[in-house]
């Protein structure tokens, strides 16, 4: 893959989707790990506005620190990237105050922060006509589904979701992401035991990515490739209400109960 090349196809796929939709430009939600990193410098290249929000929620001081010197350089070099903090954690506080006690096992109480940030994104988007930028790429989002529904899910556009991560790694590198985030290991920081993507997932991104494409002979896998092939299996099956459109039960039309409106 020849970066630059490909850095500048998405920078004008951008500019090419935000001036068809009329809208102004782009709001990106960074957390201190390499997609958001990406996503948002990739964004801030088009020379539209955009705005790159943290949105810390009891957040490792790391992640917090890698956000902010991220911002910081985003800032430094764009002049129309304008940088927000919007600190969630006393909303989180008072929705676990009231959500049922039964419903606040870990995942769901994870899964809950990522939706409160898409609240969060589609609140700075919608009072400055900007499109929400997603920071996916193609191993979570089509891959493993290694993401929230109507979370981190809930975008307007994916400018990355046809990367690879190690393509991902490989345009960062390109545009000049700060080495702490290029050298972070990689975590979605929803939880406050400070798991990472690959202690989640039980694989690294390139394990998963070989899998991805893999179309061989499963005869000829070692013991550690079929148990990568079987991690990837589960997860595609188990996520992949979140990778198909939405299924509309569809009526046939003897069994309408209306007629059509007449004007």
């Amino acid at each position: 893959m020849a970066a630059q090349d490909t850095v500048d196809h998405i920078v004008g796929w951008l500019n090419n989707y935000v001036e068809s939709s009329g809208m102004h430009g782009f709001v990106v939600g960074v957390s201190g790990g390499i997609d958001s990193a990406l996503t948002s410098t990739l964004c801030a290249l088009t020379g539209k506005p955009v705005t790159a929000v943290t949105m810390p929620i009891y957040q490792a001081a790391n992640q917090v620190t890698l956000a902010d010197e991220h911002l910081a350089w985003l800032d430094a070099r764009f002049e129309t990237v304008e940088t927000r903090k919007i600190e969630l954690t006393p909303v989180f506080e008072s929705i676990e105050a009231n959500f049922p006690k039964d419903t606040q096992d870990a995942m769901t109480m994870a899964n809950t922060r990522s939706r409160l940030r898409m609240l969060a994104l589609y609140a700075c988007a919608g009072s400055s006509k900007r499109l929400v930028a997603g920071t996916g790429n193609k191993v979570e989002d089509f891959g493993v589904g290694f993401y929230t529904k109507y979370g981190d899910g809930g975008v307007d556009l994916s400018p990355i979701a046809d990367l690879m991560k190690s393509e991902v790694y490989a345009l960062a590198n390109a545009v000049g992401v700060i080495d702490g985030i290029q050298q972070a290991a990689p975590t979605d920081g929803l939880f406050d035991d400070g798991r990472t993507d690959e202690g989640q997932l039980g694989a690294s991104y390139d394990e998963l990515e070989w899998a991805m494409v893999f179309d061989g002979d499963p005869a000829t896998l070692s013991d550690r490739q079929r148990e990568v092939m079987a991690t990837y299996n589960r997860f595609h099956q188990a996520n992949k209400h979140k990778m198909l459109p939405i299924p509309v039960c569809e009526i046939p039309a003897h069994l309408r109960v209306l007629n059509a409106p007449s004007v």
